[in-house]
């Protein structure tokens, strides 16, 4: 395990000692699990960035052409901003 010296403001550390205490847990253990939370979260940004630029928008439509049409659910219709434009 590795030791990490870190400055931060005395308010910023007055609300990460209330919230560690609230959640019952060390300071130690409230950073490092933000700090994972952190990362994860950024690796699933590129694991998602690296499937899409692997992917093609007629791979997309080729799938979604084997979909059933179905009913529209209220309120799941596609917003009018992002429908697609006709070429002129």
């Amino acid at each position: 395990m590795s030791t990490l010296s870190l400055r931060i403001p005395d308010s910023l550390h007055r609300t990460l000692k209330s919230a560690a205490e609230h959640d019952g847990v060390s300071i130690n253990q409230f950073v490092s699990l933000a700090v994972a939370e952190k990362l994860s979260a950024l690796q699933t940004y590129n694991l998602i960035a690296d499937r899409a630029a692997k992917g093609s928008s007629e791979a997309f439509l080729k799938a979604m052409s084997m979909v059933p049409a179905g009913e529209v659910v209220e309120g799941d219709n596609i917003p009018t901003k992002y429908k697609r434009r006709t070429r002129r």
